[in-house]
């Protein structure tokens, strides 16, 4: 549920339609839960890599780094 939220935030905020013709293929959403885990992942990244592919295509939205955040530490999963 959490790409479909993603992608049309991504959709809301710029305007443009992230074209998913692989996950709309795969006829899955959040809410079948009688589709086995196999499926769900399959459908997570053919979205995940449509919306990357899309964003990507778009012209690169320039982020400013400063030195300020450098300092900040970072936490870490062991």
């Amino acid at each position: 549920m959490l790409m479909i939220h993603v992608k049309k935030y991504y959709e809301g905020i710029t305007g443009d339609e992230i074209p998913a013709k692989r996950y709309n293929s795969l006829k899955i959403s959040p809410v079948h839960i009688h589709k086995n885990k196999k499926c769900h992942k399959d459908a997570i990244l053919a979205l995940g890599d449509e919306i990357v592919t899309s964003i990507r295509s778009q012209s690169p939205i320039p982020v400013k780094y400063t030195n300020e955040r450098a300092s900040e530490k970072v936490a870490a999963e062991h």
